[in-house]
């Protein structure tokens, strides 16, 4: 009686699937990566800042007078290699401004949110429309308890603020303006 065997062999070695995986994966690194542009950008960044140590320990013992001629030429050369590099630095710095922007606009907004905050604090209508959105957000399903816990809270201590600042009575204010403690 005749019998058959299937085994089942991969038809690749698993160490040309990994290499093959790394190659595409460098491919679509240097493809992503703009050409060489980054690499021209840190390689200029790398010689300015060399520049700079070697320039600085030289003139660090030069008399004023030479001092400011070296420095000068020093901005000069600086100057004239960014000039040169331009192009290759645009994206670097375009996505350093972008980051800044990103920040100040972040920062804004949280001096926004301070502000609102303490006008809330001290005035119970804004609070009160604070609660009013932060609630109908949490209806909505657009709000977390979370946010909703903390708002109530910033709520319940400004309430009980306002209850401790009490209003004085006629009589008290007219006392206290007939003593002389309020001009």
């Amino acid at each position: 009686m005749t019998s058959f065997v299937h085994v089942d062999q991969p038809t690749s070695h698993p160490g040309v699937q990994r290499a093959e995986i790394l190659f595409g994966q460098i491919k679509a690194a240097r493809a992503g990566a703009n050409g060489s542009r980054p690499l021209i950008a840190l390689l200029v960044v790398a010689v300015i800042a060399a520049v700079l140590v070697v320039g600085d320990k030289l003139v660090s013992t030069w008399d004023e007078g030479a001092l400011l001629a070296a420095w000068a030429v020093l901005c000069g050369a600086v100057f004239a290699g960014i000039a040169l590099f331009a192009s290759s630095l645009r994206a670097p710095a375009s996505k350093v401004a972008g980051l800044w922007n990103a920040a100040a606009k972040r920062r804004a907004a949280n001096r926004a949110d301070a502000r609102f905050l303490a006008t809330a604090h001290s005035d119970p209508r804004v609070m009160q429309e604070l609660q009013a959105a932060v609630w109908r957000q949490q209806s909505e399903g657009k709000a977390s308890t979370a946010v909703v816990a903390k708002v109530d809270a910033v709520a319940r201590k400004a309430a009980r603020a306002s209850n401790d600042a009490r209003m004085p009575t006629l009589y008290e204010a007219m006392r206290r303006m007939n003593s002389s403690r309020y001009y």
